[in-house]
């Protein structure tokens, strides 16, 4: 039986392990009026717990390009929290792209994800890759640059050798973090926080979380992202009804919060948090770190 004595100290270390957690968010641009309304009443909810920053996904068309400039300046300069527009190489020109970046710098962003993007249809080799855009935007202007990374190995990759080689050279290209894919096993993480540094790899490895608001939607996502969806995953969500979103909120609330205590355990201060547009599991996840709407 444990003690009174002995359950206050693991309080006390849980506690301690959960101080100084730094949070970021991504959100992605609105397709239509409905969405837009959720969209900026997430960033309302979530800015006043002042995160690190707030990222906005870059699609591969011009009218989506726009709508992420869009976004990024409210966020910046309305919203008041410093926001991290991505950016893609695919289909797109070395000079667009330094104009694209020039843009940004002079509008006061100092950060951008650097990604190489979805391939087009067809397309079998791109011209750029990630580590070239790093090399691009550096020559731009000294931004922080954000890379993307894979515990579990981009779907492309050959091999996991091969998929850490290319972190490599991003951050030798002058990235200083990369967000991880989501996932579900903090193995996966840890052991590639690990091989990362055996391989040299010095620049944050910021863990991405993603509170499962659809289950089925997760699943079919993650058979073509590589991500692994635990056994353990599947008996949780198992016999919920589609309708009972509460019970799988408080699920993916709680799925979640595990997988941070862990690893915070482990070291990790800063997470990085999926929110599908939406505030309410990521606020109460934060809420539970100890994060408080500043007054």
């Amino acid at each position: 039986m444990v003690s009174l004595a002995q359950g206050v100290d693991s309080l006390n270390q849980s506690l301690s392990e959960l101080r100084d957690i730094e949070v970021s968010f991504e959100f992605f641009p609105p397709s239509n009026e409905k969405m837009e309304n959720m969209l900026w009443k997430s960033v309302e909810r979530l800015a006043p717990l002042k995160p690190n920053y707030m990222s906005v996904t870059y699609g591969a068309n011009s009218g989506e390009r726009d709508k992420t400039h869009n976004v990024v300046k409210r966020i910046q300069n309305d919203i008041g929290i410093p926001a991290v527009p991505h950016l893609t190489c695919v289909d797109a020109q070395p000079n667009e792209l330094r104009q694209i970046a020039k843009e940004y710098w002079d509008n006061g962003i100092r950060r951008i994800v650097a990604l190489r993007g979805d391939l087009p249809p067809g397309m079998d080799k791109p011209d750029m890759y990630a580590s070239d855009l790093v090399t691009l935007l550096k020559d731009v202007a000294d931004f922080d640059i954000s890379v993307a990374a894979y515990p579990e190995k981009h779907p492309e990759a050959p091999n996991e050798q091969f998929d850490l080689l290319n972190l490599k050279r991003k951050a030798e290209a002058g990235a200083n973090e990369a967000i991880t894919q989501f996932f579900f096993d903090t193995t996966h993480y840890l052991r590639f926080r690990d091989r990362a540094a055996a391989a040299g790899i010095d620049i944050d490895i910021v863990p991405g979380i993603l509170p499962v608001t659809n289950y089925q939607t997760l699943v079919k996502f993650a058979g073509f992202t590589n991500v692994h969806v635990p056994n353990w995953l599947h008996k949780m969500y198992d016999g919920l009804d589609a309708a009972d979103q509460t019970t799988r909120n408080l699920l993916a609330a709680n799925i979640a919060m595990d997988q941070v205590k862990v690893l915070a355990r482990e070291g990790v201060k800063h997470f990085h948090f999926y929110t599908l547009n939406r505030s309410e599991l990521s606020y109460a996840i934060c809420h539970m770190l100890g994060a408080r709407p500043s007054i």
